[in-house]
């Protein structure tokens, strides 16, 4: 689902069904057939877990760790781990 950009930086890491989404449609009821293009960006070296989703606008910062399962609803600093549902940071990575 890649209509609104994915970009992928070098040395990237995606674990298998890793799922990076660009696209939405609208709450509205009456609008809810349009569709909501926002970007996903990877920078370089991040670690995209097994599963994890990447939800539209959202860019994982550089050397991040987005874990297993992890449910991404906005950005991901560069340096640090995120987890959960949806996703926190739990750890930052010394450079």
């Amino acid at each position: 689902v890649d209509l609104g950009g994915i970009t992928i930086e070098n040395d990237v890491l995606i674990g298998p069904g890793a799922y990076l989404i660009s696209v939405n449609h609208k709450l509205d009821p009456q609008h809810r057939k349009e569709l909501e293009l926002k970007p996903v960006v990877i920078k370089q070296n991040a670690w995209i877990g097994a599963k994890a989703t990447i939800l539209p606008g959202v860019t994982v910062g550089k050397n991040a760790v987005v874990a297993a399962n992890a449910v991404v609803t906005k950005d991901v600093p560069a340096n640090t781990v995120v987890a959960g549902n949806p996703a926190k940071i739990i750890k930052k990575i010394a450079k």
